[in-house]
C-alpha cells in the first residue's frame, strides 16, 4: 500500500491529540509550566534534527532554501498566509497573517499548548537547518498578536 503523505499542519494535529494529554498528566505531577516546558524542549530537538533533514532534502542551507521550506512545507494546504519582506542573503523576514496551526489547536481546545507544541519549533529548525541562523520574533497570533513578525537572520 503506498505511503499517504500529510500536510504539516495535519501531522500537527496528530500530534497535538497525542501530546496535549500527555502534558497534562505531567503537569498533574510537575506543575504545568514544567511539564509545558519539558515538552517544548524535546520537541526543539526534534525540530533541530527536522531543520537538519530539510536543509539536506533542500540541497542548501541558505535563507533563500529556508524561505523556500517555508512557503512549500510549513504554509502547505493554506496552512500559513505569508507576507515576504524582505530575503537575501542576509536576512530573510516575512510576517505569517493567518496561521490554521494557531486556530486548530484552539478549536482542540488544546490552545494553551500550542505555543510549545508548534511555535517554540521555529527557532531550533532554523538552527538546524543553518547553525548559523537566528530567529528574533516579538509576536505571534497563538500568543494573541494579529500576525507573527519572523526575522531570520544568518551570521556571518
Amino acid at each position: 500500500m503506498p505511503a499517504c503523505p500529510v500536510s504539516l499542519l495535519q501531522q500537527r494535529e496528530i500530534e497535538a491529540r497525542v501530546a496535549a494529554p500527555l502534558i497534562a498528566e505531567f503537569a498533574v505531577v510537575m506543575g504545568w509550566d514544567a511539564a509545558l516546558g519539558a515538552a517544548a524542549r524535546a520537541i526543539q530537538r526534534l525540530a533541530r534534527e527536522a531543520g537538519r533533514q530539510a536543509a539536506a532534502a533542500a540541497g542548501a542551507d541558505s535563507l533563500a532554501a529556508l524561505a523556500g521550506v517555508v512557503e512549500t512545507l510549513w504554509a502547505r494546504d493554506g496552512a500559513l498566509e505569508i507576507e515576504i519582506l524582505s530575503c537575501d542573503a542576509a536576512d530573510l523576514f516575512f510576517n505569517v497573517t493567518g496561521c490554521r496551526y494557531a486556530e486548530m489547536y484552539a478549536r482542540m481546545g488544546v490552545r494553551d499548548c500550542g505555543f510549545a507544541l508548534s511555535c517554540s519549533r521555529d527557532a531550533a529548525f532554523g538552527e538546524g537547518f543553518n547553525p548559523g541562523i537566528r530567529l528574533q520574533r516579538r509576536w505571534t497570533i497563538m500568543g494573541g498578536a494579529r500576525f507573527c513578525d519572523f526575522r531570520f537572520t544568518l551570521d556571518g
